[in-house]
């Protein structure tokens, strides 16, 4: 099998779980020599071992760094572990949170600040600090945003999720269009539902694939594999792409 991401050092936000850790494990088949782990918790939402572990079991470096996305000292701190094994090569800003929300009028503030901070705020810190490390040095890299089919089209039950998602996905094409012409690419995954444990715990209503033309829900490794794709060279010109992975959903509404 090739090595598509020989010798690449990783920073995944949110890897100990769900999609990031998903990512993580590809990067690794792939022949990346080094993932940093930048979560809030090192212990998987889902059980088992830690992404570390895992990591380290396919023969690539790994490092859990605790990191708060909103706290840029905290994701400055992830940016220079990958320092430690040769430098940064991609920066995912996968770290998010969604929610269900029955009623949007009765939505408190506290929860909207929440998912701007988490969401919204923590990539753009995350695409900020990447890009810093990136240019300071005099080298390109790939910039991956998680974005969501939220991002694409609004849901009656999942507004400020949407807003957030929607966000981000512009923020993917204006640092694309800042920076592109340093070789530093950046690009967004728009995932459709993927069977984590988030979904399960945090969208349980949405849990069915009953709507999606493939009747089934996406699973992690499917969103690892267009991140593998997007932090390749096998992508060499896609830079302020959406790439959707959502088995058809958002074209079947």
């Amino acid at each position: 099998m090739p090595e598509l991401l020989k010798d690449k050092v990783v920073v995944i936000t949110g890897a100990a779980s769900g999609n990031g850790r998903a990512m993580a494990l590809r990067f690794a088949e792939e022949g990346a020599k080094a993932i940093v782990v930048a979560d809030v918790r090192e212990t998987p939402r889902e059980g088992g071992a830690t992404t570390v572990e895992l990591v380290e079991e396919q023969g690539a470096r790994a490092v859990f760094v605790p990191t708060d996305v909103t706290d840029r000292a905290q994701v400055r701190a992830a940016v220079a572990a990958a320092g430690e094994f040769g430098g940064l090569d991609v920066f995912v800003n996968n770290a998010g949170i969604t929610r269900f929300e029955e009623d949007p009028l009765a939505t408190e503030d506290a929860v909207f600040d929440l998912m701007m901070n988490i969401n919204v705020k923590g990539a753009w810190i995350g695409s900020q600090e990447a890009v810093r490390d990136w240019t300071a040095r005099g080298v390109g890299g790939s910039l991956i945003n998680l974005s969501s089919i939220g991002g694409i089209q609004g849901s009656r039950a999942t507004p400020l999720y949407s807003a957030s998602k929607g966000a981000i996905r512009l923020l993917t094409y204006s640092f694309a269009d800042a920076y592109g012409a340093k070789g530093i690419r950046v690009n967004a995954i728009h995932p459709g539902l993927v069977d984590t444990e988030m979904i399960r715990t945090d969208l349980a209503a949405f849990s069915g694939g009953g709507s999606i033309p493939m009747e089934r829900l996406a699973r992690p490794r499917e969103i690892a594999d267009a991140a593998v794709f997007l932090a390749s060279d096998l992508s060499t010109y896609a830079n302020g792409s959406s790439l959707v992975v959502d088995g058809g959903f958002t074209t079947s509404m």
